[in-house]
């Protein structure tokens, strides 16, 4: 048996569905301070140590999302196989 399962929602909808907080106005107000900064061309600024933390926040996401879907796909495959058995 196969299912699919099709699901048109907006991003901000998606966002809502699973409970994360709307970080727009964060996102603009850090992004203007960034500019700001780069504008005034302020002593030791570093985008890249300013970043640093939103990038690594990202790629533990991704890793976990990954991990997620492997796990999926080991179930499916394992549960198949012993389906074979019968």
């Amino acid at each position: 048996m196969k299912v699919n399962i099709e699901i048109d929602v907006t991003p901000e909808e998606f966002r809502k569905l699973l409970g994360w907080p709307d970080v727009q106005g964060f996102q603009n107000e850090l992004f203007d301070q960034i500019r700001q900064r780069m504008d005034n061309g302020a002593d030791g600024y570093d985008p890249l140590s300013l970043m640093q933390p939103y990038i690594m926040q990202s790629a533990g996401a991704m890793d976990a999302f990954q991990k997620m879907m492997s796990g999926f796909m080991q179930f499916y495959s394992n549960d198949r196989s012993k389906d074979g058995e019968d």
